[in-house]
């Protein structure tokens, strides 16, 4: 997979589209770990080279002690590795295995995720020529605080590296697609979709697709978005609208459930005509 993006990177560089100020390569789209393998560190410096600007790697650490860290790594020419944010929505029974021992009384395919990932703790922003890029990994983009907080952190674009190879063909990255497109709207932020076997999209911030890839076809997009700096209710308010929309909800089921309970006491306590 790394040999696959190294080369559309390299592909990129060759002049027939302007050169890019920032590229974004899908989660896990370096299989081997870049800051522990010699060969992947060096082809990456190679096609991060040939384009000559920041390129944002999606890797899977893998340190000798403790869990597993799916990374999002900013590779600058000629300085390598300069930042990284770690995912901090990580995926039950794919990144990590609850109640371990009572899903294996189910089924022993349990063990085949052998080491449990380990999520980040902070909402970082990394700064890529002039756009500073917040980042929602994947299954992330459906969480309303990994992206609140990181536009809240200063983040003018939206990155959404993903893998979705094991989902096939099904409607799952369409869903990605559509969260995505959700979240530009929230935000006011342009979001660029890069996945390993599609959808890949370029999404403006009032939601709409620019451009998009086919699945499972080799292709890259090459789009200007815009930068904004601008806060919406969405990021002001965060959750506080859904919680007092969800209050007001449970009030009013509460408020009809008592009707006719009052209309019964109503009724009992009414007094007899003479």
């Amino acid at each position: 997979m790394l040999g696959n993006h190294v080369r559309r990177t390299e592909q990129l560089a060759a002049g027939r589209v302007p050169r890019p100020e920032l590229v974004i390569w899908p989660e896990n789209s370096a299989d081997i770990d870049p800051l522990r393998n010699p060969d992947a560190a060096a082809a990456i410096d190679r096609a991060v080279a040939a384009v000559g600007v920041p390129v944002l790697i999606g890797a899977v650490e893998s340190p000798p002690a403790g869990g597993l860290r799916n990374t999002a790594i900013r590779w600058e020419p000629g300085a390598g590795p300069t930042g990284t944010y770690v995912k901090r929505r990580i995926q039950p029974f794919g990144e990590y295995m609850p109640m371990r021992s009572v899903v294996r009384l189910f089924s022993d395919k349990v063990d085949g995720v052998q080491r449990d990932f380990t999520p980040g703790t902070e909402a970082t922003v990394l700064a890529m020529g002039r756009a500073r890029v917040g980042i929602a990994t994947c299954y992330e983009v459906a969480f309303d605080d990994t992206v609140i907080d990181t536009v809240r952190g200063g983040a003018q674009l939206l990155a959404v590296p993903a893998n979705n190879a094991t989902f096939g063909r099904t409607d799952m990255t369409y869903q990605q697609l559509a969260q995505s497109r959700i979240r530009a709207i929230e935000h006011g932020r342009a979001v660029l979709v890069a996945a390993t076997s599609g959808v890949s999209a370029t999404v403006a911030p009032d939601g709409q697709v620019r451009h998009q890839t086919a699945q499972f076809t080799p292709d890259a997009l090459v789009a200007q978005v815009p930068l904004r700096s601008t806060t919406t209710p969405a990021t002001v308010l965060g959750g506080t609208v859904e919680s007092v929309l969800a209050a007001l909800g449970a009030a009013g089921l509460l408020a009809a459930a008592a009707q006719p309970l009052r209309r019964r006491r109503a009724t009992r306590t009414r007094p007899g005509a003479g």
